[in-house]
Formats: structure tokens, C-alpha cells, sequence
């Protein structure tokens, strides 16, 4: 039987009526792993960032498994004229840097949890500026949001292709049928025992226990992340992301 499909409203109606097409338009699509999305209650995706068009090939996927994303985005896309609308009423989430309204974004995330929906974070919280498009080091912002809600499966899903069709940092927009994107989500990553340590911390030590859980968490992630890609890219990766120390950058 097939899945439901989660209602999402005439504003996520508009946007995969634009999503699609151009999915289709700016290279060949590939979506592999589409049945490690939960088919319902709430999910954490987290993914690697290497072109603005991501967002548009997340949205793609996710609503291919029959479910609505909301992604965590920069506050400033919402003054886009149109664009700003079609977020406010699709329910995504603005994230507002360096400001007090900066823990708002992770509240509205674990609001949209409660609602049994699929979130979506770029843990690098930009475009990767590694040279050769591996990710970089990550924000704790996904590590707090995967710690801080039992039974939300943390799901690893990577993009391919994009960078070769639309180089922000070099200017470069180049669609081509002689390209392919690759979307593809993995298996989640096990989290339970991290939440436990932190919930089971002995008095004192609860902000220690805490650090350490999100440090790790961030890195099992990106690990998954990491692994996920260098799969999808037949090449081994980095040991180090670019921006940790070590790196030599």
C-alpha cells in the first residue's frame, strides 16, 4: 500500500509546482534512499550544503516520500518579495544569526516536532567552502535539536551534481543533461544512547555531560554525512572537515 501523502497546503502545492519542473530542466535527477524518510511522525534530516540549488532538490526528495519539510533558512530570504510568502505559508523556519531571537529557530523546530514533522538543517549553516566541495565543519545547532527530542530519527541525506550546474563562489551556472544530481538519504544515525547519557548526567555534571553529547552527536553526523557523500562520489573522504583543526587551513 502506498503511503499517505502529508497535506501541506496551496503554498507547498505552489512551490513543488515551480520545484519539479526545474529539477527536472537543470540536469538529470537521480533520488536514491527514499524510504529511510519516515513515512510519518517527526524526522530530523540533516545534509551537506555545496550549492544554493540544494534546498530546491531537498524539497523535491522529501516531498517524493510523501512528506512536507521545513527547513531552518536564513531570516533574510523572507524580505524576498513572493519568495518571503511562499515561506511564511508553507511554515518554514527563519533563522536569525547573532541576535536574542537566535533560539528561536531551534523552539520552532522542536514546535514542528511535536507536530510530527520532518526538519531539515544544514549543519554547516552555509555553501561548503572546501575547494573540492567535501563539508565543513558543523554548527551545534543540529547536534542540540537531535539531542533534545526521544523518537526523532536523525536522517543523513546528500547532494551531488548541484555544484557542477550552479558555483556560487565562482559565478558559474551551467545546466546540462550531460550532468547528474544525486539526492540521497541513509539510514539514521543512532542517537538514543547520547540522549541518555545526557537526561541520566548526576547533579553537577549535567553541563559537561551535555557539551560532550553535542560534540559527539555533531560528529557521528557529519561522519554519516561524510561517508554518505564519499559513497554517492565513488571517492574516499577527507578525515578532517575543512575548518576543523588539523586541517592546516
Amino acid at each position: 500500500m502506498a503511503r499517505a501523502r502529508e497535506k501541506g497546503g496551496p503554498w507547498v502545492a505552489l512551490a513543488a509546482a515551480v520545484f519539479y519542473p526545474l529539477t527536472w530542466l537543470l540536469a538529470k535527477r537521480r533520488m536514491e534512499g527514499l524510504e529511510h524518510v519516515p513515512a510519518e511522525g517527526p524526522a530530523l534530516l540533516v545534509c551537506n550544503h555545496v550549492s544554493y540549488l540544494d534546498p530546491v532538490y531537498t524539497a523535491v526528495f522529501v516531498h517524493r516520500a510523501r512528506r512536507v519539510p521545513r527547513f531552518l533558512a536564513k531570516a533574510s530570504l523572507w524580505k524576498v518579495p513572493l519568495f518571503g510568502r511562499v515561506l511564511r505559508g508553507s511554515r518554514q523556519i527563519p533563522v536569525t544569526r547573532g541576535s536574542a531571537d537566535a533560539g528561536a529557530s531551534l523552539e520552532a523546530a522542536r514546535a514542528s516536532f511535536d507536530d510530527g514533522g520532518v526538519v531539515v538543517i544544514y549543519p554547516e549553516g552555509t555553501i561548503t567552502r572546501d575547494e573540492a566541495g567535501w563539508p565543513m565543519a558543523a554548527r551545534s545547532g543540529a547536534a542540540r535539536l537531535a539531542l533534545q527530542r526521544e523518537g526523532v530519527p536523525v536522517v543523513p541525506l546528500v547532494h551531488w551534481g548541484t555544484l557542477s550546474v550552479y558555483d556560487h563562489y565562482r559565478r558559474r551556472f551551467r545546466p546540462s543533461w550531460r550532468t547528474t544530481i544525486t539526492v540521497r538519504a541513509g539510514a539514521p544515525i543512532p542517537m538514543d544512547d547520547l540522549r541518555a547519557r545526557v537526561a541520566q548526567a548526576e547533579p553537577g555534571r549535567e553541563r559537561s555531560a551535555e557539551v560532550s553529547a553535542l560534540r559527539e552527536a555533531t560528529d557521528r553526523m557529519m561522519t554519516a554525512v561524510r561517508d554518505l557523500l564519499a559513497d554517492v562520489r565513488g571517492e574516499p573522504a577527507p578525515v578532517r572537515a575543512h575548518g576543523e583543526r588539523g586541517t592546516g587551513r
